[in-house]
């Protein structure tokens, strides 16, 4: 199994001139090893990291660098200047889903949850299979208090990465306060 994941992750590595984003070749293949062969969470995070990186390439050189510019500004929590760098990016690559996760994820950290869900919703059209995007609404919806709204999308989130450990278990746990509400 090991030898497998370091194949791949040569394989995703070394071959040059393929494009990347979520049109990437090599998806397809480590999320079948995410979700198939990958057995200890050390190995899920490496697989996880490489979708990741996939997720993030570009093969336009100005998207690269508004999409490091508006991470930059993002982390430093410069969230409207971010929020401006990740729509240039949009309107430069509107198929570039990364580009809308990044800026739903900037939306929820202001508390604009509508944008936020919006952008969620292109980001799942254009990669369906984004654990980030799905857990992210999730999120969003347990802003809104709505529990059972943030379950389903949790737990379809863990269908596409089962690693997802504090996803599980705030799923876990809202499913006990949604049962003790209940009763």
């Amino acid at each position: 199994m090991k030898s497998l994941i370091t194949v791949l992750l040569l394989f995703t590595l070394w071959v040059p001139g393929l494009y990347s984003d979520q049109n990437s070749p090599q998806l397809d293949a480590l999320f079948d090893t995410l979700q198939n062969n990958a057995t200890t969470p050390g190995q899920a995070q490496v697989v996880t990291s490489e979708i990741w990186q996939q997720w993030l390439k570009t093969d336009n050189e100005e998207a690269g660098r508004l999409m490091s510019l508006g991470i930059s500004e993002m982390n430093q929590l410069s969230l409207r200047k971010a929020a401006e760098i990740f729509t240039s990016l949009i309107e430069l690559k509107p198929g570039f889903a990364e580009a809308w996760n990044k800026r739903a994820t900037v939306y929820y950290m202001m508390g604009e949850l509508d944008l936020s869900t919006a952008d969620v919703a292109e980001t799942l059209k254009l990669e369906p299979r984004h654990f980030g995007a799905l857990s992210g609404q999730g999120l969003i919806y347990l802003q809104l208090g709505q529990r059972q709204a943030a379950v389903r999308w949790f737990k379809r989130a863990l269908e596409v990465n089962p690693f997802m450990d504090n996803i599980r278990m705030s799923v876990e746990q809202l499913e006990e306060e949604i049962r003790g509400k209940i009763i």
